[in-house]
């Protein structure tokens, strides 16, 4: 008699020691902060290597992400990586915050150019500054031995002509100090799968770890992917179709896609998974239940 093996089962069974990073964003209000904390407090107990915390080109959030850092620190025993950008600041205000950083004990930094304003098409780099990340994550090693992550773009970064050259200024990031890259969210492994042979060709050997964001918003999903040059499927649109007032609904099926899309990462050999948790903890938390982490 023939048997099939139950894809839920399959996670379970399979589960070789995983990793997983969370991502936040600095909030804006005091209810914004409750709902971050409340986050944080449900997810620290799965244990995460480390939990990053964005930082608006141009320093647009500093202030609110060196508070939500500093609190990390002094009231948890997580490890934070503290997002950092380079647009629109000098080389010596950059040195100064990283020498900051480490004085109050980050030891891990997410090193990123930034967006160019969107208000300023014909924005110029600072010819003070750092003008690639690949020169910040230079300069971020002349100041401390930080451990540094940096963004990798599956289906190329917007602004890059082809995915070649993109793997080329990842390699320029790589072999300038960086330890690891944090994949920009995706929806199709084989993208990632891609993406990774590629990488590997071209002499990349640090970790690529997959991001991973739970959509329970695509109309909000789509303005992130425009931002960041990433594809959302048709089959997408179709399976969250009409459901705008079921939010619960959405939710159940946002777990669901999730949870696949790692179920097939984990069967192809990925172990480490960093989640945009959008400051929610629900759906991360039980995703990473389903894969074992507990």
């Amino acid at each position: 008699m023939k048997t099939y093996t139950n894809k839920l089962e399959e996670v379970v069974l399979n589960t070789r020691e995983l990793s997983v990073s969370f991502e936040f964003f600095p909030p804006k209000t005091d209810e914004m902060e409750e709902q971050l904390w409340k986050a944080i407090s449900k997810l620290k107990s799965l244990k995460p290597n480390f939990v990053s915390v964005t930082y608006g080109a141009g320093g647009s959030t500093r202030e609110r992400t060196h508070h939500t850092i500093k609190r990390i620190i002094d009231e948890t025993d997580l490890k934070p990586a503290s997002h950092l950008t380079c647009i629109a600041a000098s080389k010596e205000e950059i040195n100064e915050i990283l020498r900051n950083y480490w004085k109050i004990g980050v030891r891990h930094i997410v090193a990123l150019r930034g967006d160019m304003p969107a208000s300023s098409p014909n924005y110029q780099l600072r010819k003070d500054g750092y003008q690639y990340a690949s020169e910040l994550v230079e300069g971020i090693k002349k100041i401390a031995d930080f451990e540094i992550s940096v963004a990798g773009y599956p289906e190329k970064h917007p602004e890059a002509k082809n995915i070649d050259e993109d793997i080329d200024y990842l390699k320029r990031k790589v072999d300038a100090g960086a330890s690891r890259i944090i994949t920009q969210f995706f929806f199709d492994a084989d993208v990632y799968f891609s993406f990774v042979e590629k990488c590997r060709k071209r002499g990349i050997n640090v970790p690529i770890v997959p991001g991973i964001l739970p959509v329970t918003n695509v109309k909000q999903t789509k303005h992130f992917a425009k931002m960041c040059g990433a594809k959302i499927p048709k089959w997408m649109d179709q399976i969250f179709e009409n459901l705008d007032e079921k939010q619960e609904t959405r939710h159940l099926i946002a777990g669901i896609v999730a949870t696949e899309l790692c179920r097939i990462l984990h069967n192809g050999g990925v172990n480490d998974f960093h989640f945009y948790t959008l400051n929610r903890a629900e759906l991360t938390s039980a995703i990473c239940h389903v894969l074992g982490v507990r």
